[in-house]
């Protein structure tokens, strides 16, 4: 429900919630649930949301709640238990692209980079990193000038570390960098996390 979410479609964005935690329930029912973990973290700041939006709702503020509880970010799932690094293997410079639901929503700024230097990546951090890409839900479909010139200031603040490949955690950011045009790959942080322990190059 988050993209009706952000155009103000109250009772829609609602109606995707009640249906997520009625099929989460029903899972729980049948084995019990530990977290509920998203690879969006545009997403995840929705899931993670749930009991506050719908907090007056009698028949369903204390199913959000609990559902609220569950969410995770997948990083906040792989902290702890990366396997062990591919060794030999020749790691980039990875420019790390901070999402706005990750890091502002969510407050998970410094766990993901973490990640990434712990498996074996150089890390870089773009000036202005706490500024919108641009993607913002449905804010590139909406105000897609705006959108546009804050995509174009974050790839030049990107393109200045010098980096081999881009970062982010959440999908809306990722298309929207890669229409931009770099020619410097856009991947997801689980991706690389994934190379570095031995899975396929993600570019």
């Amino acid at each position: 429900g988050a993209l009706v979410h952000h155009l103000g479609r109250e009772a829609e964005s609602h109606g995707f919630a009640a249906r997520l935690i009625q099929r989460l329930k029903a899972l729980h029912s049948q084995a019990p649930l530990t977290a509920v973990v998203a690879n969006a973290s545009g997403c995840g700041t929705q899931l993670k949301d749930y009991g506050f939006m719908l907090r007056g709702d009698a028949h369903l503020a204390a199913d959000a709640a609990w559902a609220a509880a569950l969410a995770r970010d997948v990083t906040e799932v792989l902290e702890g238990c990366l396997p062990a690094r591919e060794p030999g293997l020749p790691l980039p410079v990875v420019a790390y692209h901070s999402a706005c639901s990750l890091q502002h929503g969510q407050k998970l700024d410094a766990l993901p980079q973490r990640l990434l230097t712990e498996a074996g990546f150089t890390v870089r951090t773009p000036v202005e990193g706490h500024l919108c890409c641009g993607s913002a839900g449905t804010y590139n479909i909406l105000q897609p000038q705006l959108a546009r010139q804050l995509r174009e200031r974050k790839l030049a603040n990107l393109a200045r570390t010098q980096a081999q490949v881009i970062a982010s955690g959440n999908a809306g950011c990722t298309a929207q960098l890669r229409a931009g045009g770099t020619t410097v790959p856009v991947v997801h942080t689980v991706e690389l996390l994934d190379w570095a322990c031995g899975g396929p190059r993600p570019w």
